[in-house]
């Protein structure tokens, strides 16, 4: 008998049980050959017609139910991959572990790492489209495309003749009673240190310094809400050692994807041993200090100083030079709001991860977007121009288009009024400050009308993801009801 958990109990029920199977396919980004053996098996046991192109992509075909075959056709749409971040602490494998979900309280979460609500309940829920018997509905389509979360790859290599539909519907938002008509475009800029290291200088105390439980989240939609970033916090505490401690570094790590608000950093360096008590006392003001500037926003906050055994190697000065300074001076966050809409970021950049690679390269990566064009490549142009300064070689993703707001669509009216007639009350119509795939399907097919919409998720891109449990039945009772009456 297969093994079912107590979430695929939650009503409504055909929406929970394929949510619940979901989350046992492993499906990290550019991994998706699990997931997508399990579209193709759904599929195929459901006797529905599907097509599968060459970047993986999956597309479900349904015909419309007896009386709306005049309807339009509709393509419902999400992405199969998820985002995969874990606590430090937490023994997992994302390519072989199925998730480990619970009920607590109000919300479905996971056991420390992300859940994969992401777009797994859009997924779900297209899913349940296409074997419920009770939907009314005109010819409907399932898009489930790959690798949406590191490049949109699926969205960009979308093969020829894969959609049919005049009509959209994107399952990828996160705030239940908000219809989403427009997005950022986005782009990442990956800066390169050419370096080499050296032998550690003599007579020095070795220092291993970590921040951690920051609250992270998704670097478009929760970069407004003021999350300290790792990587910079470490860099802080690194530029000050250098002004007064004669600071060499040996190693840092910190953040690991680019759309992750960064929560964890460390790295280990070494001060003079006639300067160790001074380097400590400092420290213990600079950790005061970030606990009182963080103390509204990050209330778990941890910065930690432990000593080290001897190292062997340290960054040559330079490198060090050259990357703290540009760690510490490089735009990280809100750039500029919208004029056009009130209380929308329009332009931000995120700091999102430094690795070192090997003993000669430092990669830092960061991403960048607004949801206006000039405006995304001017603060490219900005972040290029900081790492550029301190001599690391700059290259860019091809970067996607944002997807500017229609209004005046067909689509956009009938789900509002769907939405009122179920609810009596007016959802909120709003663009968003992340990427959605909708700016690339526009490029294929022009037009297209679309509109995104969702259950409420929080904590997105973080070990702290969850869903609101009473938000999937408004989420899916929207859903039936648009595509009844379109």
């Amino acid at each position: 008998m297969l093994f079912r958990s107590a979430i695929s109990t939650l009503e409504p029920r055909l929406v929970w049980e394929q949510f619940d199977a979901i989350t046992r396919v492993p499906r990290p980004s550019k991994k998706e050959g699990k997931i997508i053996e399990f579209l193709v098996d759904f599929a195929r046991q459901h006797g529905i017609e599907y097509k599968k192109d060459a970047i993986g992509n999956v597309v479900m075909r349904k015909p419309a139910t007896p009386g709306f075959e005049e309807h339009p056709a509709v393509i419902l749409q999400s992405h199969m991959d998820m985002v995969c971040e874990k606590n430090s602490d937490v023994e997992f494998d994302f390519e072989n572990d199925p998730i480990r979900t619970r009920i607590d309280g109000e919300w479905v979460k996971a056991e420390g790492t992300t859940l994969g609500a992401d777009c797994g309940i859009g997924m779900a829920a297209a899913l349940a489209a296409m074997i419920d018997p009770d939907l009314q509905h005109g010819p409907l389509e399932a898009l489930f495309t790959v690798d949406e979360e590191t490049g949109l790859t699926g969205a960009f290599e979308l093969g020829e003749g894969m959609l049919t539909g005049k009509y959209l519907i994107n399952l990828d938002s996160e705030d239940e009673g908000e219809l989403f008509i427009g997005c950022a475009g986005g782009i990442d800029t990956i800066a390169t240190f050419h370096c080499t290291m050296e032998p550690a200088p003599k007579n020095y105390t070795f220092f291993r310094v970590d921040v951690s439980d920051l609250l992270g989240g998704h670097s478009g939609d929760d970069i407004d809400k003021g999350r300290v970033n790792s990587n910079k916090t470490v860099a802080r505490l690194l530029w000050e050692g250098m002004q007064s401690c004669e600071l060499r570094l040996s190693y840092f790590n910190g953040g690991n994807l680019r759309n992750a608000i960064p929560r964890e950093a460390y790295a280990i360096f070494g001060v003079p041993t006639r300067l160790k008590e001074d380097f400590v006392k400092r420290y213990r003001l600079f950790a005061a200090d970030l606990e009182a500037e963080f103390r509204f926003r990050e209330p778990n906050f941890k910065i930690t100083l432990n000593e080290m055994p001897q190292v062997e190697e340290v960054l040559d000065a330079r490198t060090q030079f050259g990357l703290v300074y540009s760690l510490v001076g490089v735009p990280n966050g809100v750039v500029a709001m919208s004029f056009a809409v009130p209380g929308l970021v329009e332009t931000s950049t995120n700091l999102a991860s430094v690795k070192f690679e090997g003993r000669d390269r430092i990669v830092v990566t960061s991403s960048q977007r607004s949801s206006v064009e000039s405006a995304k490549t001017y603060v490219m142009q900005m972040v290029e121009s900081v790492f550029a300064l301190a001599g690391a070689d700059v290259a860019h993703s091809d970067g996607y288009p944002g997807w500017a707001p229609n209004p005046a669509s067909h689509l956009l009216k009938v789900t509002e009024e769907a939405y009122e007639r179920l609810f009596a009350t007016k959802p909120k119509v709003r663009a968003i400050h992340a990427g959605l795939e909708c700016g690339l399907f526009l490029e294929k097919y022009p037009d297209l009308e679309m509109v995104s919409f969702g259950p409420t998720l929080r904590g997105v891109h973080s070990p702290d993801e969850r869903l609101e449990i009473a938000t999937v039945p408004k989420f899916w009772s929207l859903l039936c009801e648009t595509l009844k009456t379109l």
